[in-house]
């Protein structure tokens, strides 16, 4: 009996130890930097684009993407936290010898090929979005994320601020130069004006590999072939 007794002692006094560094581990991640501040460099792409208008995207399409978030380290095991936020996502894609006629009136949006044309030397297409990202973290050292291996996947949704076309220094056929008239036009009329995305992140400390996948298309039903936009780059994260 006195045997029976001194195990249950024990096996008590290990269940309460257990408890109690857990506890501590909690406590002392409650105050982490734990990734409030996001900010995100992209190299950007359309995929499902058709060849005709793929072939006149830049390599170098680019996005830039920033959020506020809160960490909520999950009691039972702080390695795991749920993230949640919300910031502005920008998305820069640039064109050679083509134009997006994104004011016109037709059922479709043009996309006009200027390869024997006048056209502009830089032009880009930018789309703004106010999102709400949620994220399900893994920080193997949660009482330093500063120099501990991270992970994260997540989904964020957002909504369609603004739309616009910019062409600058305007040049001939031939690609002389014919002036440096700027020209920028506004419309949301052929996107839709909700996105869903699907992330990951990967990395240690303040640094970290992701990706953003869209899940419905960038343009309306109808107007342009079914388009997603995928970027992938660089995460600063801290504070």
């Amino acid at each position: 009996m006195k045997k029976l007794v001194l195990i249950a002692l024990a096996f008590l006094s290990i269940t309460a130890a257990s408890a109690q560094k857990k506890k501590k581990s909690y406590e002392s991640v409650l105050n982490r930097a734990g990734d409030h501040l996001v900010v995100q460099l992209s190299s950007d792409h359309w995929m499902g684009a058709p060849d005709s208008v793929a072939s006149h995207i830049k390599s170098l399409s680019r996005g830039a993407n920033i959020y506020f978030m809160l960490d909520k380290p999950f009691k039972g095991n702080p390695t795991m936290s749920l993230a949640f936020g919300l910031g502005i996502a920008t998305s820069n894609i640039y064109f050679k010898n083509m134009g997006l006629d994104i004011k016109s009136t037709t059922a479709k949006l043009p996309f006009i090929n200027q390869d024997n044309l006048d056209h502009f030397k830089k032009y880009k297409l930018n789309t703004t979005f106010l999102e709400l990202p949620v994220e399900l973290r893994y920080t193997l050292h949660p009482e330093n994320e500063a120099k501990s291996f991270k992970a994260a996947i997540g989904i964020k949704v957002g909504t369609l601020l603004g739309a616009h076309t910019k062409g600058k220094s305007p040049q001939d056929k031939n690609g002389t130069s014919i002036n440096s008239y700027i020209a920028k036009e506004n419309s949301k009329r052929f996107f839709n004006t909700t996105r869903l995305a699907a992330t990951a992140r990967i990395g240690y400390g303040h640094y970290t590999l992701f990706g953003s996948y869209q899940i419905n298309n960038i343009f309306k039903d109808g107007v342009a072939a079914p388009t997603k936009l995928l970027q992938v780059g660089i995460t600063l994260s801290g504070l």
